[in-house]
């Protein structure tokens, strides 16, 4: 595993860990789908469906896949391997990622603005500036807007293990504001 690649798996644990107890659960995953419909309430039903769904496959599958002993959580020890392996969690990935780059699109016009963006990202708990970084290297147009498929591949990407040098290492990164 690149050390990118690890340093995006450890964020990624430490937002999923929405209550901050240190390990994930199910609780989890509903803090953390509650504070993202919050943030998209100008999306239509459907995608509100969508991204509920992909947060609890996410779930459903870490429990499944790591949660060996039953106890209901997943450590992050458990979590590292698991989560860039794209043969067992390729298809979650995908799905989650079409799913909150959907949710950026309430209007269905396939660009994302900023400002929803940036509401979406802090919802799941990136800094604000490094959001910023993130949308910055996604190559916004004259507009400031970037593709739903843009964001949805940027996704897939940061649970990549053999990927650097991607837009989703902004995240990893201190930036200033």
């Amino acid at each position: 595993m690149r050390d990118e690649a690890a340093k995006r798996v450890e964020l990624a644990f430490s937002l999923f860990d929405a209550n901050g107890n240190g390990v994930l659960d199910s609780g989890d995953f509903d803090l953390m789908t509650g504070r993202v419909l919050e943030a998209a309430a100008a999306s239509d039903d459907g995608a509100k469906d969508a991204i509920r769904s992909a947060f609890r496959r996410y779930w459903t599958t870490l429990a499944t896949e790591l949660d060996a002993n039953g106890d209901g959580v997943i450590s992050v020890e458990e979590f590292r391997p698991f989560v860039l392996d794209p043969e067992r969690f390729g298809p979650t990935v995908a799905e989650f990622a079409e799913a909150l780059s959907a949710l950026g699109d309430p209007d269905g016009d396939g660009l994302i603005e900023r400002p929803l963006f940036v509401s979406l990202m802090r919802a799941i708990g990136f800094e604000e500036a490094n959001i910023h970084a993130l949308f910055d290297a996604f190559g916004p147009d004259a507009d400031d807007r970037i593709t739903v498929a843009t964001w949805a591949v940027g996704i897939k990407d940061y649970y990549a293990p053999d990927k650097s040098g991607i837009p989703g290492d902004r995240l990893v990164t201190a930036h200033a504001v």
